[in-house]
């Protein structure tokens, strides 16, 4: 396993995905004002930061035939790159049919399952009415922890009447403050490279830390062991 390190010079890498799909999309509005203000509170703590957005509605069709055919092309294989270099991930979809959008779902499902492993997140949605707004800890937040991702605790939705209203730009800086002390603490990294061995992982997979070659393998864990019709250690 390589370990995951940062050096001081390098900034930290904040990525946002965008499933929103209309020109001018409030998905994105939502995810652009997340973003700044979350490079402001990293910026605060000493942190500079570098930010990539990953905007699925031009990768649709690419989405599609990887789903079909089982592996991604060179632009979707680009953002899933991305995604795994993150720091931190701002993950922003619209409501449709009072779930999260299917274009964000199917992303999601091209990513492996070790990719965001105690990357912190913010969680955001936007929807046409209010009556949506628990989809961002109903359905996203389960599927950030099933990633093993760490949804910071205050995620974000916006209808139509909240986007005048302050007490959204309130929620965004809380969730922002979060996210920039989770970062600077720097106990994602941590967590990543003292329990990267126990977690089960896709050979050659997309993840930061993914095992290339037999020599990145770790043989002697208990997985491996049981793998190899032995015992584990316990």
């Amino acid at each position: 396993m390589t370990k995951l390190s940062h050096s001081p010079d390098q900034p930290m890498r904040l990525v946002v995905i965008n499933a929103g799909v209309s020109d001018p999309s409030s998905t994105r509005m939502l995810a652009d004002r997340i973003a700044q203000q979350s490079l402001g509170r990293l910026a605060a703590t000493g942190h500079a930061a570098s930010l990539a957005i990953i905007d699925l509605a031009p990768l649709a069709i690419d989405i599609a035939k990887a789903i079909v055919a089982g592996f991604p092309g060179e632009k979707l294989q680009a953002a899933i790159d991305t995604l795994a270099g993150a720091d931190a991930v701002i993950a922003a979809t619209p409501v449709y049919k009072a779930g999260m959008s299917g274009l964000f779902k199917s992303f999601i499902d091209l990513v492996d399952n070790d990719l965001m492993i105690a990357k912190p997140v913010i969680l955001a949605a936007t929807a046409g009415t209010a009556r949506h707004a628990m989809v961002t800890d109903e359905q996203l937040r389960p599927l950030f922890a099933f990633l093993r991702a760490v949804p910071v605790p205050t995620s974000i939705f916006a209808a139509p009447e909240d986007w005048g209203a302050p007490e959204l730009g309130k929620r965004i800086d809380r969730a922002a403050a979060e996210l920039a002390q989770f970062v600077a603490s720097g106990v994602g990294r941590a967590i990543t490279n003292a329990a990267w061995d126990g977690y089960q992982h896709q050979f050659a997979g997309n993840a930061a830390q993914a095992e290339r070659s037999a020599a990145d393998v770790n043989f002697d864990t208990d997985l491996m062991r049981l793998a190899a019709g032995g015992s584990s250690a316990g």
